[in-house]
């Protein structure tokens, strides 16, 4: 049992990378974002390149209409046109010999498109023309440059609001499981959606609200059920006081004997029952002096347990309420006495008092929940105890800001 303040054990820290919610939200925000810039990158680019393309056939058609009026007028080729071109394409050839004027765009890899355009004439030939309007399509690469710088953009800002509403909304959540932690610890004051803050109503608040109502019914049960069992105790004081006062009349005697003693566990009984009440109540308060705590330890030590040994490594003066550290130094060297072996061994070293025998040790159902009512670590409950005591040690603990530990 060490009389020190109750301090929370430090969170573990874990290897490896740890993605919280505001990473997760960020880079789920970054993805759809990059998606959505994408999409509309292909489209605005494909419609953009399907236009000009459209525009260079236009321009094409209309250059090939002027020079086919300059060749019929005055049988002379101008602007670019050619007759009876062997290289053109193959698409454009046939059209031409179903007798339709038309365009043709092919590409062969480089900065632009070629566009062709054909005709047939009167005198069975074929007037065509064949152009790259580099200049038209430059366009395109300013505008990948324009969308790509776009999409980054935009990215970017999504990123950034991820970071922000992720960040939010985990700060919340941080908040609400460190204030349910300390309801789990018994904080009946903490309120989830007071320590959240804020007035956003999102599941969030939800969430705390339903904790706080969780919080505020069990601790109203758990109330009823301290009040329940002081109430009991109390109505049990005075009978087992008038059945205490009634055995000592009885004639001397084995029989008067047993009654006196299993009177007297009674009325111990019902006292513990109403002590742990009173500690359930978290109405206890402290009376606090100062005392040599090695001093101290060893006078008890050897009116409660002459045979135990005490060792003190480290003295040191201590402010606590003398009565309930005996309580507490009591209740476990009468466990170590029931359920342990000699020799027992009290240590004191500063502000940390140690109490040790050589049994079998505690169960482990107490070493992993801490000591609990009416539950001694044996299903025999002949003479072994009701397991109030080291119920009231950790609770005498509590008291005085000290943790108890097995």
């Amino acid at each position: 049992m060490t009389p020190l303040p109750y301090r929370l054990p430090r969170p573990r820290r874990t290897s490896g990378v740890r993605f919280g919610l505001r990473w997760r939200l960020s880079v789920a925000i970054a993805a759809v974002s990059a998606l959505v810039a994408l999409v509309l990158s292909l489209i605005i680019y494909n419609a953009t390149q399907v236009s000009m393309i459209n525009s260079s056939r236009d321009v094409q058609d209309e250059r090939l209409q002027s020079a086919q009026r300059i060749y019929e007028s005055t049988e002379r080729l101008a602007l670019g046109a050619v007759l009876n071109d062997p290289d053109l394409p193959a698409p454009l050839r046939a059209a031409v010999e179903r007798g339709e004027r038309a365009t043709y765009v092919s590409h062969d890899g480089g900065d632009a498109p070629d566009v062709w355009a054909a005709t047939p004439l009167p005198d069975g030939g074929v007037l065509s023309l064949h152009s790259r309007f580099t200049d038209r399509y430059s366009v395109l690469a300013e505008l990948d440059q324009t969308l790509i710088l776009g999409s980054l953009s935009v990215v970017a800002g999504g990123t950034a609001l991820g970071v922000l509403i992720g960040g939010r909304l985990s700060r919340r959540l941080r908040k609400a499981a460190t204030a349910a932690a300390r309801v789990a610890e018994g904080d009946a004051d903490v309120r989830v959606r007071e320590a959240i803050g804020g007035r956003a109503r999102d599941e969030t608040a939800e969430l705390a609200r339903a904790i706080d109502a969780m919080a505020d019914a069990l601790q109203a049960r758990l109330e009823a059920e301290r009040r329940v069992t002081a109430d009991i105790a109390h109505e049990l004081r005075t009978p087992v006081t008038g059945l205490l006062a009634a055995a000592e009349l009885l004639p001397e005697g084995r029989p008067a004997e047993l009654v006196r003693d299993r009177a007297q566990l009674l009325r111990t009984l019902v006292e513990d029952v109403l002590e742990v009440a009173r500690l359930d109540g978290a109405a206890e308060r402290a009376e606090l002096q100062e005392i040599a705590l090695g001093e101290f330890v060893s006078r008890r030590v050897r009116t409660f347990t002459p045979d135990a040994e005490v060792r003190v490594i480290n003295d040191a003066v201590v402010t606590t309420d003398p009565r309930r550290l005996e309580r507490i130094l009591g209740n476990l060297l009468a466990n170590a006495a029931r359920h342990g072996e000699p020799p027992v061994v009290v240590e004191v070293d500063e502000r940390l008092i140690r109490v040790r025998d050589h049994g079998p040790g505690f169960p482990a159902e107490l070493l992993a929940e801490g000591p609990s009512r009416f539950r001694t670590g044996t299903s025999d409950r002949a003479g072994r105890g009701h397991g109030l005591g080291l119920t009231i040690a950790a609770g005498q603990a509590r008291v005085l800001g000290a943790r108890l530990t097995f």
